[in-house]
């Protein structure tokens, strides 16, 4: 064995626990990396040109969107247990949550990330705007949670806030 005079007990170990950690980065990296896009079902009317603009913002954020066209909507709303004074144009579900209307994609995030025990989100009526409404990061609107722990009415989400 040949004597280093640069290489005691200290330096010998933080290059081993520099090696130790750059094999575990990736594999830590890879952990939080989704496996595969999040599934989003939209319903919708096939003549509804802002309804196509925001499954057209859903698939460029990553979702992995199904579109189930519809000349009347309403019965996707009924079925998901949308109160009728929050619909809008479409209706989505998304990880057992209902998306009603032009739900910013940063609501849908954060209702990902912190699954309340709610049914899901809605934007009452079609906001200028919002996103597949003009897209308007300063737009001003509500996001409403609803069903479950939601009271009625709660805001979830200022959008333009």
């Amino acid at each position: 064995m040949t004597f280093h005079p640069s290489l005691n007990r200290r330096s010998a170990l933080g290059a081993i626990a520099c090696g130790v950690t750059s094999l575990a980065l990736p594999a830590i990296v890879r952990a939080e990396a989704p496996a595969t896009p999040v599934s989003l079902h939209v319903a919708k009317s096939p003549t509804c040109g802002c309804c196509e603009a925001w499954v057209n913002l859903a698939v460029a954020e990553g979702f992995d969107v199904t579109t189930t066209e519809m000349d009347d909507v309403t019965p996707a709303k009924v079925q998901a247990g949308v109160p009728q004074s929050l619909w809008s144009c479409h209706t989505a579900s998304v990880a057992g949550y209902v998306i009603e209307g032009h739900v910013p994609f940063e609501a849908i995030a954060m209702l990902l990330r912190d699954r309340p025990a709610i049914t899901g989100l809605a934007v009452p009526g079609m906001p200028m705007g919002s996103p597949g409404m003009g897209d308007d990061p300063a737009a001003r609107f509500d996001v409403i949670a609803f069903g479950g722990a939601a009271a009625e009415g709660q805001v979830y989400f200022k959008a333009g806030a």
